[in-house]
């Protein structure tokens, strides 16, 4: 596609669902893909399936803010710069706040929050540099409504829409760009997430219901990074033609 042959994309999360599907679409594409998550095997695999001058990979923690610096500058060490960054990777811990489970909380706002701005710190200075780069931030159509048992699932990604809407306005002299993606039920590991009792077995079975495939979001960030220098796609909201959420 236009616009998105040579480009180098930086995604986290990209293990499996979401990101190793995106990164599948923008080899195809003729982009090259620096892959990072926390399960080296599985990156290894896809990098594999992608070809060793298509993909590199880094084992990365998103909660930590160094090793995602560290990822960043690798994708740069490898392949000379960046012009992409997704910051995919997202957990959702869905459950009604009566439960107080506590450790979930954290987690979500260390993977879905900090994980983004851990994303954006770590590519700025090199978009800031070049005076080019797209961020695309990941958010859920729970970003856009809020429904019983989502309040800190829904409060992180709304959170996520935030941070990337002051981002836009902040970067102008820079000359870079600014996506978010909120996709609905897409067909991902996402629902594994989801560790309280009841409510997991509710959200595996809506997913098996309404899920779309995961290209779905792939076509979305192909379609955001191929639009002219001049075009900025600020969101993309997105879901399954049946989802009523």
């Amino acid at each position: 596609m236009e616009n998105v042959t040579n480009k180098i994309v930086v995604i986290t999360g990209a293990s499996s669902g979401l990101g190793a599907e995106t990164a599948r679409n923008l080899v195809k594409a003729g982009a090259k893909v620096a892959l990072g998550a926390r399960r080296l095997d599985r990156l290894e695999a896809l990098a594999q399936e992608l070809g060793s001058e298509n993909a590199t990979v880094f084992k990365v923690d998103v909660t930590d803010r160094e090793q995602v610096k560290a990822f960043v500058d690798h994708a740069v060490a490898t392949f000379g710069r960046i012009d992409v960054m997704i910051n995919n990777a997202g957990i959702m811990p869905l459950a009604p706040l009566e439960l107080m489970r506590f450790d979930e909380w954290d987690q979500c706002i260390d993977v879905n929050i900090k994980g983004v701005l851990w994303g954006i710190a770590a590519a700025l200075p090199y978009f800031k540099e070049q005076k080019s780069g797209q961020f695309i931030n990941v958010s859920s159509v729970a970003g856009h409504t809020i429904s019983a048992g989502g309040a800190i699932y829904s409060a992180t990604k709304y959170s996520v829409r935030v941070i990337s809407e002051a981002l836009r306005k902040e970067v102008k002299p820079y000359n870079i760009r600014t996506t978010v993606l909120s996709p609905g039920a897409v067909d991902t590991e996402l629902p594994a997430s989801v560790g309280a009792p009841g409510v997991n077995e509710a959200i595996a079975g809506f997913y098996q219901q309404y899920a779309i495939p995961a290209d779905s979001f792939a076509h979305c960030v192909l379609f955001a990074m191929s639009q002219p220098e001049n075009v900025d796609i600020s969101e993309i909201l997105f879901r399954p033609t049946s989802q009523e959420l």
